[in-house]
């Protein structure tokens, strides 16, 4: 499988996007929240809709500068859309291979979207590449395969999830990269490196409760498509799962935690 492989299959569509305009600094990227400060400039890479870019612009302040770069011009027209008038923030198209940034920010962070790359190393280092001497290389991410729901879902979104890490893997996508990132820091040269558990747990009581642990009847509903049209399964599995799911939701489900680490490194 190629690059191109993977960058297509991480492409977002249908209800997914939602989920990007939901997030905030506080809630979605906790660690760089605590890091971020007044005048400090920023680059936040796969910034999607630019929500969370928002507040890191809100929290840098005008004296501060925060770039939003995204590969898909749909999100980055939306990004300027809804949040383009902040000041000191601006939003580019521009794939993470090919960063031409040189030592230009304080922070550069991505949140989400290593879990999506074929080529990790490449990645981080282009991500190096743009930090300043001294600057912060901020990542958090998931580890897919540490999931855990609470009770077991039905047997077709086991099978139906079963087939999406496949679908993943086989386009040289890590499933497990939080766990990795630590490693590749020490192998780029960054020193310094913290990494702080993240976990984004979901729970009954919890009042976005049914929102949040929707995620996977929304993959489902978004990525099957994908996997049908690549072999991976029949589109009535991927209705079934759907469906199942989100009668799961209602009837018996308690719990989601999806295992994240942010792993942070000075250059």
């Amino acid at each position: 499988m190629t690059m191109d492989t993977a960058s297509s299959r991480a492409e977002l569509s249908g209800k997914l996007t939602n989920v990007l305009d939901a997030r905030t600094l506080s809630a979605s990227h906790r660690r760089l929240s605590e890091l971020v400060h007044k005048g400090i400039r920023v680059l936040d890479v796969g910034c999607g809709t630019g929500a969370i870019t928002r507040g890191i612009a809100e929290a840098v302040g005008p004296g501060g500068r925060v770039v939003g770069i995204d590969s898909n011009p749909k999100l980055i027209d939306k990004a300027r859309q809804m949040h383009g008038t902040v000041p000191g923030l601006t939003f580019e198209t521009g794939e993470i291979y090919k960063l031409d940034f040189k030592e230009s920010f304080d922070m550069v962070t991505a949140a989400r979207v290593f879990i999506w790359l074929s080529d990790p190393v490449e990645a981080l280092h282009r991500m190096k590449h743009a930090a300043k001497i001294g600057g912060r290389i901020l990542i958090s991410d998931y580890n897919h395969l540490k999931i855990s729901w609470q009770p077991e879902p039905p047997a077709s979104m086991l099978h139906f999830y079963k087939a999406y890490l496949k679908w993943r893997a086989d386009a040289g996508i890590r499933n497990d990269i939080a766990d990795c990132l630590p490693g590749l820091f020490q192998d780029a040269g960054l020193h310094e490196i913290v990494v702080t558990p993240q976990h984004e747990i979901t729970k009954r009581s919890d009042p976005d409760f049914e929102s949040r642990i929707a995620l996977w009847a929304d993959t489902a509903s978004s990525r099957g498509a994908q996997m049908v049209r690549d072999g991976y399964m029949e589109e009535s599995d991927v209705i079934s799962a759907e469906q199942e799911y989100r009668e799961w939701i209602f009837s018996e489900a308690q719990s989601l935690t999806m295992y994240m680490l942010a792993v942070e490194g000075t250059r």
